[in-house]
């Protein structure tokens, strides 16, 4: 049974079917809290199990990308409670996102790109330029601490990416994509929380933060050749 969930093609309907059910759960269509509870951990633990058998070949990043997987669920398992658990939340992702940071130095100079830093300090700067006078004030610090390990993964993604040469290309173009995405993401929740209720808001947040989330597990080797 666990063989048959392993392969790729399987695992891959399996967390499109979660991440749906999960985004139907917290909308008009369900809006069913128990299936929430169960579909939305779920869908990033069988990310995490995507991610799970890559990278033999480079063990150092592995055990961090999977810190950062495992940090991200704990993530959204308190944020299933929103109100309460915002801030653990806000701390767990920043911390997802420094162990991300760590996993994609282990081969790249970090923000060897300063170019791609660049790009991603302005747009985030942007954004929170924008949300500032709407964030409380004894939220501001953790959340300006948040938007640095954000934009600092995703600047890495971007060295990765461009970097990456060979067979190591194509992965390192998702990579870099789901940096992009989990910037996306982020902002359309920060905007939805803080400032100003988006259409469909459920859709496009975890639509992209999943897919985000599925390009970063698939950034290391697979453990062997298979259809992704």
């Amino acid at each position: 049974m666990m063989r048959a969930v392993m392969n790729p093609r399987v695992l891959n309907g399996l967390i499109v079917a979660s991440a749906m059910l999960s985004i139907a759960a917290s909308s008009w269509a369900l809006d069913s809290r128990v299936l929430l509870i169960g579909f939305k951990p779920l869908t990033t633990l069988l990310i995490l199990l995507r991610a799970w058998p890559r990278g033999a070949d480079a063990r150092s990043a592995r055990r961090a990308l999977r810190l950062g997987l495992m940090l991200s669920l704990l993530g959204d398992v308190v944020l299933l409670w929103p109100e309460q658990g915002f801030l653990p939340g806000l701390v767990a992702f920043l911390l997802a996102h420094i162990a991300y940071a760590v996993a994609f130095t282990r081969e790249h100079r970090f923000l060897a790109r300063p170019a791609a830093l660049a790009g991603y300090a302005l747009a985030a700067g942007a954004v929170l330029a924008f949300l500032w006078s709407f964030i409380p004030a004894a939220l501001r610090i953790p959340v300006a601490c948040y938007v640095l390990a954000l934009t600092a993964m995703s600047a890495q993604t971007a060295v990765v990416g461009l970097a990456s040469q060979g067979d190591d290309r194509r992965r390192g173009r998702l990579l870099m994509l789901g940096g992009a995405l989990f910037m996306t993401s982020d902002a359309l929740l920060a905007t939805n929380r803080f400032a100003h209720a988006l259409p469909a808001a459920t859709l496009w947040i975890l639509g992209t933060y999943w897919a985000a989330q599925w390009c970063i597990a698939s950034w290391l080797k697979p453990a062997t050749p298979a259809p992704t």
